[in-house]
């Protein structure tokens, strides 16, 4: 029961994915908000939360698969700790962790992750809570790459 309550917690990130409008964009906007407060009062960087998405991406699948069982579906809307992860990638592009540069990774995050371009779609056949959270790694590191890119010819 205590487990399954955790999983619950943290797949919802917390309540955040129980958000009516649009869950999955309520779990990229808390990553966002996230990495800005432990930039402004932690000084944080970008690879923070990149290291902090690797290390914590065992518990997401395995708390996402918890929740997948527990509601009886493949990937629950409420799973909202993929996409928490898949943002905290993303900003590994950002040169900075405020303004422009955050709200382009959550931009980009958000239409990498619904528009899941070759080959996230196919991640999200993997089993279980793998499949859930993979799928929003993969669009992580497209919205990463392009952010690098933006650097790269001066755009951001």
């Amino acid at each position: 029961m205590m487990k399954s309550r955790i999983a619950l917690a943290v797949a919802t990130w917390f309540g955040t994915g129980y958000w009516p409008w649009g869950p999955g964009t309520a779990g990229s906007l808390a990553a966002v908000l996230l990495a800005w407060a432990g930039a402004s009062w932690l000084g944080m960087q970008p690879w923070h939360f990149v290291a902090l998405a690797i290390w914590l991406t065992p518990a997401g699948i395995w708390c996402s698969t918890q929740t997948a069982r527990l509601r009886e579906s493949k990937d629950p809307q409420i799973v909202v700790v993929d996409e928490v992860l898949g943002q905290w990638i993303a900003l590994a592009g950002a040169a900075t962790l405020s303004g422009v540069h955050l709200w382009t990774a959550f931009v980009l995050f958000r239409i990498f992750d619904m528009t899941k371009p070759w080959p996230v779609r196919r991640l999200e056949s993997l089993p279980d809570g793998r499949g859930i959270v993979a799928d929003d790694l993969a669009a992580g590191v497209y919205a990463a790459l392009v952010l690098l890119l933006a650097r790269w010819f001066n755009l951001l």
